[in-house]
């Protein structure tokens, strides 16, 4: 059984069901399906009349989170940047209202983000950063046909439309497995949102509340955080940090190859330590010598687990990629709110399938990556602490200027510790095996606030 399909038994109906599912755009509470097909599109408004007509024309095409497990299983998402909310005319009192960092943009935000190096925005693919991407448009479907459907649907609204251009335009999907390009099984542990209808999976721990996520709801802290104004714009809308990765296949396997005998694992086990989990999605927390397939596509097991029991990384290393990302209850060097950190993701992988035979250089040209979707209200703070933090400093863990060894940035001399007894090992060499190659701060507006845009005047 697949996950959309799980995921569809698991909702239900109750009197405390408050959020206006209605409004919410469906991608924010809907899992991406299993297999799945899609596109990322980038659009630039020539005229303020273009871009309004857009919106006017794509709206009745976005569907909402109500009752989105009855529609057909494809669906168009929309999100704007700051220069596209000014394009359209906003009012500058409420452009104002908006947080700092969405005004700037990700590109400006560099150094808050540590993309240095190889992910310097100076490296980045064309219109990212360059402030021409004024809206973005994603469809998700479970399989070709549907795909293929909406898409047509998104083409024929913008070739309709005078005034706006298509910039870029990247497919996605139809990977065996749903795996991304690295070989991962991905997208197992999103948070669990209070007031979605859908009851956690196990371990997904309890739900957070409503407002991390959606705008206009109490958060974690329990007041609504600041939303931008006015109302009809703000309320049910959220944030969105858009990253494309390119992944060195080529580089990762030859490291995986070079170091798994000197650790006395083969390749798949060392491939499993820099994650969390074997590639079919199984955690070594409960398959800790050899993978374990069906447990890995179980979606009632292969969350259902807890650090209680590897408190010095024996089976997960501390520096893993999934115990950085979500720590759980790993006891932490520095204290945080675990859960004002956590993110609505929905990764997408583009390019050929991984084969993890392929280890030569031309492998790393090979055009293959993640698009990684980060949905929070709080997205752009979110994202810079994760990145700065937890992904390219291991203070909070314990474990000093090690990175992530899958999405850091690596510098000659860094180390990954492998916790073992007697005594533990670090692995040298480590590479920036998924290099960004663009971004965009984006607000995702609610069904009514994209009809309030739309007949902006």
């Amino acid at each position: 059984m697949t996950l959309f399909k799980k995921l569809r038994e698991l909702v239900h109906h109750n009197d405390d069901i408050k959020l206006d599912l209605h409004d919410i755009q469906a991608t924010v509470l809907r899992e991406r399906p299993e297999p799945y097909f899609g596109t990322h599109a980038m659009i630039h408004f020539d005229t303020p009349e273009g871009g309004r007509e857009l919106l006017r024309r794509l709206s009745p095409h976005i569907v909402s989170a109500e009752k989105w497990w009855d529609v057909q299983y494809a669906w168009i998402a929309a999100a704007l940047s700051y220069e596209g909310l000014k394009k359209l005319g906003v009012p500058q009192g409420s452009l104002d209202s908006f947080p700092t960092a969405f005004k700037q943009g990700m590109a400006a935000r560099a150094e808050h983000l540590f993309d240095v190096g190889p992910n310097d925005p100076k490296h980045w693919e064309k219109p990212f950063g360059t402030g021409q991407i004024h809206l973005a448009l994603s469809i998700f479907a479970e399989n070709e046909d549907n795909w293929k459907k909406a898409l047509e649907i998104a083409e024929r609204e913008l070739t309709a439309t005078r005034g706006v251009t298509l910039l870029m335009r990247d497919d996605f999907g139809a990977q065996p497995d749903s795996r991304n390009s690295l070989g991962y099984k991905d997208m197992i542990s999103n948070p669990a949102i209070e007031g979605s209808g859908i009851k956690p999976f196990p371990g997904q721990g309890p739900a957070i509340k409503a407002g991390e996520f959606i705008l206009g709801y109490p958060g974690e802290a329990g007041v609504p955080l600041a939303m931008p104004q006015p109302q009809a714009l703000g309320q049910n809308g959220t944030f969105v940090a858009l990253r494309k990765y390119h992944s060195n296949a080529g580089s990762f396997n030859r490291y995986l190859k070079a170091n798994a005998a000197a650790t006395g694992n083969d390749p798949e086990m060392l491939a499993a330590k820099l994650v969390g989990r074997w590639r079919s999605g199984a955690p070594l927390t409960l398959a800790p010598q050899k993978d374990d397939p069906e447990l890995g596509h179980d979606p009632q097991r292969n969350n259902d687990f807890t650090y209680a029991n590897d408190p010095e990384g024996l089976a997960v290393p501390l520096g893993a990629h999934m115990r950085r990302m979500n720590p759980r209850d790993t006891k932490l060097a520095l204290l945080t709110d675990v859960n004002i950190h956590r993110i609505i993701r929905r990764a997408t992988a583009y390019g050929p399938p991984y084969d993890p035979d392929a280890d030569g250089p031309a492998e790393d040209r090979v055009n293959r990556g993640l698009y990684f979707i980060f949905i929070s209200a709080r997205a752009m703070d979110t994202t810079e602490f994760l990145q700065k933090e937890w992904i390219n400093k291991a203070n909070f863990i314990g474990q000093g200027s090690e990175r992530d060894p899958i999405v850091g940035v690596q510098d000659e001399g860094l180390t990954f510790t492998l916790p073992k007894e007697p005594v533990r090992q670090r692995l040298r060499g480590l590479e920036t095996f998924n290099e960004l190659r663009g971004g965009e701060y984006l607000f995702m507006p609610s069904l009514s606030a994209l009809k309030w845009l739309g007949e902006l005047k």
